[in-house]
């Protein structure tokens, strides 16, 4: 993998190990030579992440739309900042610009990004690694959802699978680099509309 993308939180949140795990990772991706793509703030865990890459040398790529450069206040020190007109055309640049997805800690801005890109993998438009880092067990509710999604019957056990998830920086990247997409078939064959 050359570049993951990062979707997390332009606040810190109120869990100091939020600001410092995102801050590992950003360190951690660049000690691997992996660059980081992601929405090109210095403010709350997507600063910390970025910072955390630069401090380790690393290259670090931010996509932000104009509307946001005074909201989010775009980061001086990145190695690239692009900016794009609208929100989509941002996802669909970091998607353009990456190998794999890793969610940290966020609001709606993190899980809409995350799963957007998720659901493009269901449909076959890309095969790369989604994986989230399940900093201090801000995830555990939503992966009891997941579950309970799939035993509902409303989502396809291997398409469950897509997500990756770890609390542990390293044992997600390997998970990450080891990944295999499903092979899923369409919803609907032809024959039967």
């Amino acid at each position: 993998m050359q570049n993951i993308v990062v979707f997390c939180g332009s606040s810190a949140g109120n869990d100091p190990q939020f600001e410092n795990q995102a801050r590992q990772l950003g360190q951690t991706l660049a000690l691997n030579g992996i660059g980081l793509v992601y929405g090109g703030a210095k403010v709350g865990l997507m600063g910390a992440v970025a910072s955390g890459a630069l401090e380790g040398g690393g290259k670090v790529i931010g996509v932000l739309p104009n509307f946001l450069r005074s909201k989010e206040i775009a980061h001086q020190g990145l190695t690239q900042l692009i900016t794009v007109e609208s929100m989509h055309e941002r996802k669909l640049k970091m998607s353009e610009l990456c190998d794999g997805v890793i969610a940290l800690p966020g609001g709606f801005g993190t899980l809409e990004e995350f799963f957007e890109m998720l659901t493009w993998a269901q449909l076959g438009l890309h095969k790369k690694p989604m994986g989230i880092l399940n900093t201090a067990g801000y995830f555990d509710h939503l992966i009891i959802f997941l579950d309970h999604m799939m035993i509902s019957g409303l989502l396809k056990p291997e398409n469950r699978t897509m997500i990756l998830i770890s609390e542990d920086i390293d044992d997600l990247l390997l998970q990450m680099k080891n990944y295999v997409p499903p092979t899923v078939g369409k919803w609907i064959e032809k024959s039967n509309t």
